[in-house]
């Protein structure tokens, strides 16, 4: 069984854990952001992955787009 966690994989009770490097790491590429932004957001919205996604895509929503 695999680790990976693919984008319909994210749970109600998936947690982040920023302390290790690895997890963020992992997190990160999983929300296709830098680990500093899932930081940010942890320290937003809490350690729930279903709420740090939606406060991610809100932010990305609220940016404009580079042209």
């Amino acid at each position: 069984m695999s680790n990976h966690k693919t984008r319909a994989d994210i749970g109600e009770n998936d947690r982040i854990n920023i302390e290790y490097d690895w997890e963020l790491c992992t997190w990160a590429r999983y929300f296709n952001t830098s680990e500093r932004r899932v930081k940010e957001a942890v320290a937003a919205v809490g350690d729930r992955a279903v709420k740090v996604r939606e406060h991610l895509r809100a932010q990305s929503a609220e940016r404009p787009s580079a042209s």
